[in-house]
């Protein structure tokens, strides 16, 4: 594994020549593994027909307060384009009904990572939801009655939207789109194309109650906020907000390009924007998530540790390395009542994908499924596994039937 990270790290700087020897290598490791295509206590939710399923990214539920219904995209094709400018039908699952399938919405704007952002909306999570759409020439978010089909528009598109459903944070998925395919959106051009370190907002803030937005932090303010020599001349973005529980502080993942190098840092925030805080600046953090509402668990890099998953005190410097076990980047969250990690790995050599439940020292291996090469590179489908509202099960997308689809397994006997 060690010499599989150095070669990949080395050949980061050249993205064509990486990927052309990364399927190489596993096409040849796929032609001397076993077949199966998944193992595991795993049920299709979604059906199983010509169209496509999934929910989205693993820092959301798909579930609703009852843990009866749950939400999923229906569309046609997720193969050819990170975000097509082709609708998605958004529907509601009922598993307590043989899984019988209601549409309830549409949306103009969505991604093969995650999706238009559904979600269930607080504080009961039972009745409405919010996703994002294009409509008359701007991304915009909805709210949505499902029981009255009662509508409201909201002026920005939502990225991270608070558990008491009052408040959301966003950014600029046209400019995210050009710099990180499969998670913005196409409709629009990026606007700040030829600008590296545009003088214009990074992130906003909405008030979803009186549909109104404010711009707290421009991407100059990232740049001057501790500048280090890497980032001078580099291309600047922003990407993965998520709110802490309580709604107090976000965090976000701050990136830079310069030439073959990639940069990013955590730093995290007030709501109105103040009191900026670099928790970690070892040049890589990938995923992250609120464990509550001082730690965040991430995939990250610590000078002198490497690579691994962290949990870091906000506002602090301190951390500890926790799943020791585990080595590669994965989705990690925790279970409700925080007893439980859960995280996934990419497809290795073979395109086989795991998803590991963990308790204190003790990693189980829950699920593994089969990634056709097919889905690759941008266009690949994470399995992005995220927890039921109770904590007894866990939903994950996956291809392993050869097409998108959405599915659970049950740990309630864990």
């Amino acid at each position: 594994m060690a010499i599989e990270k150095k070669v990949n790290q080395l050949l980061s700087k050249f993205p064509f020549v990486k990927k052309t020897v990364k399927r190489m290598y596993q096409l040849f490791f796929y032609s001397i593994s076993s077949k199966n295509k998944k193992l595991g206590n795993i049920e299709r939710i979604s059906p199983n027909d010509e169209y496509e399923y999934f929910f989205g990214y693993y820092d959301k539920s798909p579930w609703d307060v009852t843990n009866r219904y749950m939400l999923s995209l229906k569309v046609l094709d997720t193969s050819k384009s990170t975000a097509p400018k082709t609708k998605a039908d958004i529907l509601l699952i009922d598993t307590h009904n043989n899984n019988k399938v209601k549409k309830v919405a549409s949306t103009n704007t969505w991604n093969v990572q995650q999706g238009c952002m559904v979600q269930w909306l607080g504080p009961n999570f039972d009745e409405e939801i919010i996703y994002n759409d294009f409509q008359n020439g701007e991304y915009c978010s909805v709210i949505l009655n499902i029981k009255t089909n009662e509508k409201r528009i909201i002026e920005k598109p939502v990225y991270s939207v608070s558990s008491d459903g009052k408040w959301a944070i966003t950014l600029d998925f046209s400019r995210l789109h050009r710099l990180r395919e499969g998670y913005g959106y196409s409709n629009k051009e990026d606007l700040t194309k030829n600008e590296k370190i545009p003088n214009s907002p990074a992130i906003w803030k909405i008030d979803l109650d009186k549909n109104e937005s404010k711009p707290l932090l421009n991407y100059t303010d990232f740049y001057n906020f501790q500048t280090t020599s890497s980032m001078k001349g580099a291309e600047h973005k922003v990407n993965h907000i998520m709110i802490n529980p309580s709604g107090t502080r976000f965090m976000v993942l701050h990136r830079w390009l310069n030439g073959g190098d990639k940069f990013t840092r955590l730093v995290t925030v007030d709501m109105n924007g103040e009191n900026l805080f670099n928790l970690n600046d070892d040049k890589m953090t990938s995923h992250c998530y609120w464990k509550n509402d001082q730690e965040i668990i991430a995939y990250a890099n610590k000078a002198e540790l490497g690579t691994g998953y962290y949990l870091f005190n906000d506002q602090t410097s301190e951390f500890k390395r926790v799943l020791d076990k585990l080595k590669n980047d994965g989705h990690p969250s925790y279970s409700p009542n925080n007893e439980y990690i859960l995280t996934d790995t990419y497809p290795d050599k073979a395109r086989m994908a795991s998803i590991y439940l963990a308790s204190k020292n003790e990693v189980k291996t829950i699920a593994r499924v089969f990634a056709p090469f097919k889905y690759d590179n941008e266009l690949r489908c994470d399995l992005h596994p995220r927890w039921s509202r109770d904590g007894k099960q866990i939903s994950f997308d996956s291809v392993f039937e050869g097409k998108r689809r959405l599915y659970t397994i049950d740990i309630s006997k864990k």
